[in-house]
């Protein structure tokens, strides 16, 4: 067996990793890399395998770094199935038409830019992204499944967005089985909405996320505290609110957050706060269509969620306590917001600021003193957002120099991926040492630290990969031989 690592492997995004067996190859999520111009060039490049060769998908989650190359694989020749939750199935429908409407957008921009010389063409379409969604196929958490020849499959609740999956894969090779357990993006314990990552006790190969390994999240309590004192600075002047009111004191909050995980997150902490007598009348808009669609697609899968979750979820159905809520749709609501001057909280995709509505938002309100940007999730290099978490004075926007005068503040208690001292805590579960395990999804400093806290651990043998890197099984290292 060989497995290579053909993405997030010493960074972050980009999650891809191909299994070949004597009898099937497959790939661990196809993921689209993301961070600026090296990062575009990156997801044009061909891949390196034959996508008719490839037998079958094994998907951990719906997000853009994990599945958003998935059209270019159809695209390119694949004709199998790909496996994933029912609930990453169904957010799939909504995620891949929408990146697929971004790359026919950015091809036409492109052409009109440079006049139709040497345009390059979408990195795939509409019709390639509705080919792809016709071979997905949702398979239940705990389910074990035979996607091919030899392998058996089950996916594990991680704990991270709706839907997502720890993959446990089990091969069977010339009479010897191996399993391997990916972990995709793991989740804090002890969060709301999701559930708490499921335990794994035993594995022949470990593939562990490393996005938080050497930062520890601050207090839950604190940062809850920290996003109310951000959003009440907004409120201030706030008697009542209408789509055309502009306020007279204070500035907007821009919310840059992930359509389909982080923005139900913030709108479960926003309301949590009213209710709990926290803040006053937010005014929220949700501006992105896809956002609107992948809540309520969330609502349609409660049995997922945690009690807390769903005892929020059952007083937002009748009507209790709710904050000033619209989800905008159309161009002509989104521009309409970058009218009100004071009171709005906009939140908006993508979550790094690198396509979307967002940077409409942003370029509007970066430059007004007055207005605060709150980044609850991670950043990752090469994007605007990073640039803005990174103290960035002015940044480049629709060709645009925008000086940044507005408040910057990042709330990474309310962080989706666990940290170092939960991922150790998941890793605690295993009886006995993976024979091989193997750190990735994280930048050089952050795979490099959690390898080391795994590394002291007796037992454990440990590497962090390489981009492009292959390693053979069995391995006489891990074996001891």
């Amino acid at each position: 067996m060989k497995l290579s690592f053909l993405g997030a492997a010493r960074e972050v995004t980009g999650s891809c990793f191909l299994v070949e067996t004597a009898d099937t190859r497959f790939l661990v999520d196809c993921g689209m890399v993301q961070g600026g111009r090296a990062a575009t060039a990156r997801n044009r490049e061909p891949f390196a395998f034959d996508p008719a060769s490839i037998d079958f998908v094994l998907l951990t989650h719906a997000h853009i770094d994990h599945s958003g190359l998935l059209p270019k694989l159809a695209r390119a020749g694949f004709r199998g199935v790909i496996h994933a939750t029912p609930a990453t199935a169904d957010l799939l429908g909504v995620m891949l038409p929408d990146s697929a409407h971004i790359q026919e957008s950015d091809a036409k921009r492109a052409a009109r830019r440079m006049r139709g010389k040497n345009v390059l063409p979408p990195l795939y379409t509409l019709q390639d992204a509705q080919q792809c969604l016709r071979q997905v196929r949702g398979v239940e958490y705990d389910h074990e499944f035979a996607p091919g020849a030899g392998v058996r499959a089950r996916f594990r609740d991680a704990g991270h967005i709706l839907g997502s999956a720890i993959v446990e894969v089990r091969v069977t090779e010339h009479g010897k089985h191996t399993k391997l357990v990916f972990s995709g993006d793991l989740g804090q314990p002890g969060r709301p909405i999701v559930r708490d990552p499921a335990p794994v006790e035993d594995a022949d190969i470990l593939v562990i996320e490393s996005t938080y390994g050497n930062r520890q999240h601050g207090d839950f309590s604190a940062a809850e505290e920290g996003m109310a004192g951000i959003v009440s600075a907004a409120e201030e002047g706030m008697a009542g609110i209408v789509e055309t009111t502009l306020f007279e004191r204070g500035g907007n909050v821009i919310v840059p957050a992930f359509a389909v995980g982080r923005t139900q997150e913030v709108l479960y902490h926003l309301h949590r706060l009213v209710c709990e007598g926290r803040l006053r009348h937010p005014a929220v808009f949700v501006d992105s269509p896809m956002a609107a669609e992948a809540t309520r697609i969330t609502r349609e899968h409660l049995a997922l969620f945690d009690e807390q979750a769903r005892q929020l979820a059952g007083w937002h159905a009748r009507g209790e306590n709710l904050p000033y809520l619209r989800f905008t749709a159309s161009a002509e609501e989104s521009m309409a917001l970058n009218r009100i001057r004071s009171g709005a909280i906009i939140i908006s995709a993508s979550g790094m600021c690198d396509a979307g509505r967002i940077r409409h938002h942003l370029r509007h309100n970066l430059p007004r003193s007055e207005c605060s940007v709150l980044f609850p999730g991670f950043q990752a290099q090469g994007t605007l957002g990073r640039r803005l978490i990174d103290g960035a004075r002015r940044v480049r926007i629709f060709g645009e120099d925008i000086p940044v005068r507005a408040s910057i503040h990042s709330v990474n208690g309310l962080s989706a991926h666990a940290d170092c001292h939960a991922l150790l805590g998941w890793t605690s579960h295993f009886r006995r040492p993976p024979l091989r395990t193997f750190v990735v999804h994280g930048e050089p400093p952050a795979a490099e630290a959690l390898a080391e806290h795994l590394g002291q651990q007796p037992g454990w043998r440990v590497t962090v990969p390489a981009l492009g890197e292959a390693v053979n099984w069995p391995d006489s290292r891990a074996l001891g031989q």
